[in-house]
C-alpha cells in the first residue's frame, strides 16, 4: 500500500509540474505575441493599459484560434507519446519526469534501502522483492552448440534473442575475467574473446589461446559453443576441469598476498564451480543420472556459499528423475526458505510433493460431497502458493500453451521463468498419476483469472494528454459556437491570470527610481 501512494503521489507530482509547464508555455508566447505587437518605450502602467485595451478588442476569432492551436500542440504530443510507448514500451514524459524531475521534486530512489530501513529490517524484504524482479541466469540452460544450434539447423531461425545473448556475454566478462588478464597472453585473448559478437571470432579465438597455453575458459566456450553434441561437450569440459583445477591450485595459495590475486582466485573458483556444474549437467543428459547427483552434491559441499549458481535447481531435478521423493523433501525443506528468493522450481516441485500424496485417489466430485481432507487441503494450499509465485505455468504444464526452448536468462515470476520451468519438469508431473489432474481442478477454480497478469496498461501521461488534447479542442469548439460567453470567461480568465504580474510590476515601479525605470524600458 505505501508503495502504491508512493507512485501515486509521485505521478501526482509530475502532473501538476507538466500541467503548469504546459500552461506558462502558453503564456509565455502570448506574453512575446504582445510584445511583439507593442513593441514601444512606455511606462509600466501604460503598457499595462495599452495590454487590457489590446484584449478587450479581441475578437473570438483570437479564442478559437488559441484554443484550437492548443488542442493541435496536445494532439502532437499525445502522438508522439502513443508512438514511443509502442516502441519502447514506457511513457516519454514519465521517463524524463524519472530521471530529471523526481531529484528536484525531492524524489528519492526506492531501489536502495535507507539506513532506517536497514535498522528496522525492511532493507531484507526490499531485496527480495528486487531479487525477484532481476534478471536471473537459466540453471538449466542448454548448451548453444549441442542443442539450440540444432534448432537453428533444422528451423533456419534463432533460438535466443540479441538481449539474451548480450546478457550471457556479460556474465561470461564477471564471472570469467578479472583485472590481471592482460599479464597472461592466453586470458587476455579470452577477455576480447567474451566480448565478440560474432560466433564464429569467439571460437577462433578460443582455439588461438589454447595455442598458448591450456586455457581452461577457452575449453569452456568451445565446449558451449562449437562441440555439437553433448559427448564432445562433455570431453572438453574435461580438459577445461584439468587446467582449470591447476588455475585454482595456484591462485589458492597466493589469494592472500593482495587484491589482484584475491580477485585472481575469485575469478578461478567462478570458473571451477562452472565447469563441474557443466560436467554434472553433461552426466545428466547422457542419462548418468546418479553420477549427476553425486557430482551436484559434491559441488554444493565443496562451496556451499555460491547459491548465485542455483546449483539446488538441478539436483532438484536430477533427484525427480530418480523418483528419489525423500532426498527432494530434504533439498526442499534446506533451499525452501523465507530469507533466500523462491523460484518457481522450489515452489511448484513443494506442490508435486504434497499432490503426490492424494493425486492418485483425488476426485472433484467427491471432494465436493464430502470436502476435502488435511492431505488434500495441504496439496491445494501448496498449489495456491505455487500459482500465486508464478500463474504462468499452470499454462504450460496443462499443455494449454506450447513449449519453447528455454531461454538462457530467465525473469522470476515471469513467462520465461515458466517456460524453463515447464520444459524440464512437464515429464515429472506426467509421472505422479492424478497430478496435473489436481493442478487443473485446483488452478482453474481459483487462480484462472490471475494467470493472465501481469498486463501492460497505457501510461499515466498518454491518458493525461488524451485529456488535455480532448478538453482544449472542447474549448475551441465552445469558443466558435458560443463567442460572447466565452469571450467573458476568456477575460475574466486572463485578468486573473495577469493580476499577480500587475501587482508585482506596481511593487517595483513604485520601488525603483523613475529615471532608472525609464532607462530600462528605453532598452
Amino acid at each position: 500500500m505505501a508503495e502504491a501512494g508512493t507512485g501515486f503521489l509521485e505521478q501526482l507530482k509530475s502532473c501538476i509540474v507538466w500541467s503548469w509547464t504546459y500552461l506558462w508555455t502558453l503564456w509565455f508566447f502570448i506574453m512575446l505575441f504582445l510584445v511583439y505587437i507593442l513593441r514601444v518605450p512606455l511606462k509600466i502602467n501604460d503598457n499595462l493599459t495599452t495590454v487590457s485595451m489590446f484584449l478587450n478588442t479581441l475578437t473570438p476569432k483570437f479564442y478559437v484560434a488559441l484554443t484550437g492551436t492548443s488542442s493541435l500542440i496536445s494532439g502532437l504530443i499525445l502522438i508522439f507519446e502513443w508512438w514511443y510507448f509502442r516502441k519502447y514500451g514506457t511513457s516519454f514524459i514519465e521517463q524524463v519526469s524519472v530521471s530529471h524531475l523526481r531529484p528536484l521534486l525531492g524524489g528519492v530512489d526506492n531501489s536502495a534501502p535507507s539506513a532506517a530501513n536497514a535498522a528496522n529490517g525492511e532493507a531484507d524484504s526490499s531485496r527480495q522483492s528486487v531479487s525477484e524482479c532481476k534478471v536471473w541466469r537459466n540453471p538449466l540452460n542448454l548448451f548453444r552448440g549441442a542443442e539450440y544450434n540444432r534448432y537453428t539447423w533444422v528451423t533456419g531461425r534463432e533460438p535466443l534473442t540479441y538481449y539474451d545473448m548480450n546478457l550471457s556475454a556479460q556474465d561470461h566478462q564477471t564471472f570469467f575475467t578479472c583485472d590481471t588478464d592482460h599479464l597472461r597472453p592466453a586470458d587476455a585473448i579470452m577477455q576480447k574473446a567474451w566480448r565478440e559478437r560474432n560466433p564464429q571470432a569467439r571460437i577462433s579465438a578460443a582455439h588461438e589461446a589454447l595455442e598458448l597455453n591450456e586455457c581452461a575458459t577457452a575449453y569452456i566456450l568451445l565446449a558451449e559453443e562449437e562441440a555439437t553434441t553433448i559427448v564432445e561437450a562433455e570431453k572438453l569440459f574435461k580438459q577445461a576441469l584439468k587446467a582449470g583445477e591447476g588455475c585454482y591450485r595456484r591462485s589458492q595459495q597466493l589469494q592472500h598476498h593482495g587484491a589482484q590475486y584475491e580477485a585472481q582466485h575469485r575469478r578461478d573458483t567462478n570458473v571451477l564451480v562452472y565447469i563441474k556444474r557443466r560436467l554434472a549437467m553433461c552426466a545428466r543428459k547422457l542419462g548418468r543420472t546418479r553420477e549427476a547427483v553425486k557430482m551436484m552434491r559434491d559441488l554444493m559441499k565443496e562451496f556451499p556459499l555460491l547459491s548465485m549458481f542455483n546449483i539446488h535447481e538441478n539436483l532438484l531435478e536430477a533427484l525427480l528423475e530418480l523418483q528419489a521423493y525423500a532426498d527432494v523433501q530434504a533439498v526442499l525443506a534446506k533451499y525452501d526458505d523465507i530469507s533466500l528468493p523462491k523460484s518457481a522450481t522450489i515452489c511448484y516441485t513443494a506442490a508435486l510433493l504434497k499432490a503426490r500424496a492424494v493425486s492418485d485417489k483425488f476426485s472433484p466430485e467427491a471432494a465436493s460431497r464430502r470436502g476435502l481432507s488435511t492431505a488434500e487441503m495441504n496439496a491445494v494450499e501448496a498449489i495456491h502458493r505455487a500459482v500465486e509465485f508464478n500463474p504462468h505455468v499452470p499454462k504450460y504444464l496443462l499443455e494449454m500453451k506450447s513449449l519453447i526452448l528455454p531461454p538462457e536468462h530467465i525473469l522470476k515470476r515471469g513467462d520465461s521463468e515458466a517456460i524453463a520451468y515447464a520444459f524440464f519438469h512437464l515429464q515429472h508431473w506426467k509421472r505422479v498419476e492424478g497430478a496435473l489432474n489436481l493442478l487443473h481442478c485446483t488452478w482453474e477454480g481459483t487462480f484462472h483469472e490471475v494467470s493472465v497478469y501481469p498486463k501492460k496498461e497505457l501510461p499515466f501521461f498518454i491518458l493525461f494528454t488524451a485529456g488535455l488534447c480532448s478538453f482544449t479542442a472542447m474549448l475551441a469548439l465552445l469558443t466558435h459556437q458560443f463567442p460572447e460567453l466565452m469571450g467573458v470567461f476568456a477575460k475574466a480568465f486572463l485578468s486573473t491570470l495577469f493580476a499577480p504580474l500587475n501587482f508585482v510590476m506596481e511593487k517595483v515601479e513604485s520601488i525603483l527610481p523613475s529615471s532608472l525605470w525609464h532607462q530600462l524600458t528605453r532598452i
